[in-house]
């Protein structure tokens, strides 16, 4: 460190805050750390340990241990710390398992402080606002849960690499003018894979090409046969395998993040257990991209009841339930009641009213990988014969398809919730009650569009 560093550095921490001083009653023994990537500021409360109460640590496990040993010197029972890039992960591990109840804040929350910004006055401004209590706690789930939320966020990202792998498979198949994925549904399917592979081992007569196809294909053997009639240029082929090579060492990798994946959901305990009800198989089908294991029976042991019924909820929706929320007993002491989950989320308007007047009401761009299961679990109800697709089409007509899949996916979060807290299986007719509410909104909204054509309405005998 350079001696103009060290001059700096010790000129900052000898400086006091510029905000006022606020009520330290709430969290006496708080601290306040400005997380970096190469180091840690933290501040405790004046007279702890002398005169420096504010002391900078490196980011290396001998830093965060120091850290966490001057903290503990110092009585601190509680720290709050910004949730800046995943920096703040080891920080936080190594402050729990130490006793210490760590505050995660959102940054956003914390950022407009009037005056200079430096790392020191934010750690002295963290200490003092969570001194005060007037910081949230960020959800995080618990220890156990941690490690398979990890991996299932992983899982994500794989995916994601495999979708682009064979986009680029049939990128390639487009240019050589095989026009194979219109002929067979899917490009990794049986069908189309197998004529892959024999593309790329040198056949070229369509015929035999052709002669590769499933049984089950529907197109027709003509039209196949002139789908496989291409210009096979090298440098195309090339790319095609190693497009393939890469597609399928990830499927063998997602493979084994599955057993791995369905070892941890073993290892959760759960006070709450029950046995999975008789469905058709149907019902409880695992799709192509959702985690292959007993996501169904962890779901019910997870949260004692049977989620599936549920129109939109499938093993895909489930598995990011149970990873990123955890279990029964830790989703209803994190969130008390469904719309507090659900603001979490961002799934309900952000109401900003000032004077009576109501000056925003959109929902907050919250990249929440729960809400983004929801929303994709109900898109697939458009056409559905049931009254969640006829929420879901009323919702869309009113305000729209964006808006009308976060308002569908807002319902089906609350009907999960209820069933959750109740451990009540899925009921239609309940979960769509028709409240004195609804009921005196609809009679209101019926006497205009009457008196609007000049009609009046006669209350049934």
């Amino acid at each position: 460190m350079s001696k103009k560093t060290k001059h700096r550095r010790a000129k900052m921490i000898a400086g006091t805050p510029s905000q006022a001083a606020l009520n330290p009653q709430t969290h006496p023994d708080a601290a306040g750390i400005d997380v970096g990537a190469t180091e840690f500021v933290a501040a405790v409360p004046p007279g702890r340990v002398g005169p420096q109460h504010v002391k900078t640590f490196t980011t290396f496990t001998s830093g965060v241990e120091a850290l966490r040993d001057w903290l503990l010197g110092c009585g601190i029972k509680t720290a709050a710390l910004e949730s800046t890039g995943n920096y703040w992960i080891t920080l936080y591990a190594t402050l729990v398992r130490a006793g210490i109840d760590v505050y995660l804040v959102n940054a956003r929350h914390v950022k407009c402080v009037p005056g200079k910004k430096t790392d020191v006055l934010d750690a002295q401004w963290l200490q003092q606002l969570h001194a005060a209590g007037l910081l949230k706690k960020s959800f995080r789930p618990a220890q156990d849960i941690v490690p398979l939320r990890y991996l299932m966020r992983h899982r994500s990202g794989m995916i994601g690499d495999v979708t682009r792998q064979l986009q680029l498979m049939q990128k390639a198949l487009t240019e050589m003018n095989l026009q194979i994925h219109h002929v067979f549904s899917d490009i990794d399917g049986a069908s189309a894979q197998a004529i892959i592979d024999a593309i790329l081992q040198g056949e070229r007569d369509p015929d035999r090409l052709a002669a590769l196809r499933d049984k089950r294909c529907r197109s027709s053997l003509s039209d196949i046969k002139e789908a496989l009639r291409g210009d096979y240029r090298t440098e195309y082929l090339f790319v095609l395998h190693q497009s393939q090579s890469t597609w399928r060492h990830l499927l063998a990798a997602i493979a084994s993040c599955d057993e791995q994946i369905a070892a941890l959901l073993a290892m959760v305990t759960c006070t709450v257990s029950a046995a999975l009800p008789e469905a058709p198989a149907r019902q409880r089908r695992l799709t192509k991209n959702s985690p292959q294991g007993p996501i169904f029976e962890e779901a019910m042991r997870f949260y004692g009841v049977d989620l599936s019924p549920v129109p939109g909820v499938g093993a895909g929706l489930l598995s990011v339930m149970m990873s990123e929320l955890g279990t029964r007993e830790q989703l209803l002491e994190a969130f008390r009641s469904p719309g507090a989950l659900c603001s979490w989320m961002g799934l309900c308007p952000d109401n900003r009213i000032s004077g009576r007047k109501v000056l925003k009401a959109k929902t907050r761009k919250v990249p929440s990988r729960m809400a983004a299961a929801l929303r994709l679990g109900v898109f697939g109800l458009q056409k559905a014969d049931n009254k969640m697709g006829d929420h879901f089409r009323r919702m869309k007509a009113r305000l729209g398809k964006a808006e009308g899949t976060v308002a569908t996916a807002h319902k089906l979060m609350r009907i999960l919730y209820g069933m959750i807290e109740t451990r009540r299986a899925y009921d239609e007719s309940e979960a769509f009650r028709i409240t004195p509410q609804t009921a005196a909104r609809r009679r209101r909204n019926l006497e205009k569009q009457a008196a609007a054509l000049g009609l009046q309405l006669v209350a049934a005998a």
